[in-house]
């Protein structure tokens, strides 16, 4: 079940069926959450039909096709459309995924797709969550190199063997599937930086040419900022990049009680 939350003092209801479209020889379902700030109703969740033969595969291209055929209203966020951006993240059956890499196909068996904002996530309209929070803790992490030496020349060595240590860090596309997954997220997301930004905090904890280890790691040390993490693993299952936060997570847990950097 999608952990929602509602604009305060509202209840989910059902909406509008819109009709199927004419001339359809195929049609996919789609069940979509719809909330208007600015109209005082209640959030529902509208139903859909989706001309297949007038549409693209995936999830995204049949939000794109009701929008641009059915009902111009319909508010989510797209870019890319090849699975980097990130932008277009939202819950399809109860997943956390992108809409854009996931096929119509794959859902509920040929049912009916039913799309909802990322979970306990505060919705600006319809399935545009507010990330303000999100992107603010990913900041906090201060991601970018930080040292001291002086500048090379050309650019900061790094050997072979160093820079594998960031494969399966630095693809993070920050779409907040993974932390909007996190139960220890919802609860404690005023205070628990969430798996993503914690996995970008470990990409720069283990980057050779950083230098600036010990502090990072002073600045996690905080009985919210990491220590909520209790290796549930929705993180790992959510990521649409195949990476794993949780082991990150571990990592620097790891890091805290050694301090070997």
């Amino acid at each position: 079940m999608v952990q929602l939350t509602l604009p305060k003092n509202s209840r989910l209801v059902e909406g509008k069926v819109w009709p199927k479209p004419s001339g359809a020889k195929e049609t996919t379902e789609f069940k979509v959450y719809r909330w208007n700030p600015e109209d005082g109703i209640n959030p529902r969740v509208d139903t859909f039909y989706v001309d297949r033969g007038d549409c693209g595969p995936m999830v995204l291209d049949g939000l794109i096709w009701i929008k641009s055929k059915v009902d111009a209203s319909l508010t989510f966020r797209r870019s890319c459309r090849e699975g980097i951006c990130g932008s277009c993240a939202m819950n399809i059956d109860g997943t956390n995924t992108l809409a854009c890499t996931k096929g119509m196909d794959e859902c509920n068996s040929g049912g009916a797709v039913k799309i909802y904002p990322l979970p306990h996530m505060p919705v600006i309209k319809d399935l545009v969550p507010d990330l303000t929070q999100f992107y603010a803790q990913h900041a906090s992490v201060e991601p970018w190199l930080k040292t001291e030496t002086r500048a090379p020349g050309t650019e900061w060595r790094q050997s072979r063997d160093d820079r594998e240590k960031l494969d399966g860090l630095y693809e993070c596309i920050l779409c907040a599937c993974c932390s909007t997954s996190c139960p220890s997220y919802w609860w404690n997301g005023d205070r628990y930086l969430g798996p993503a930004a914690l996995l970008q905090a470990y990409r720069w904890l283990i980057d050779s040419r950083d230098e600036d280890t010990g502090k990072r790691l002073d600045d996690l040390e905080d009985p919210f900022k990491l220590y909520r993490c209790h290796t549930i693993m929705n993180c790992a299952k959510a990521c649409p990049k195949g990476l794993n936060p949780a082991k990150a997570i571990a990592e620097i847990k790891h890091m805290m009680v050694t301090r070997q950097f």
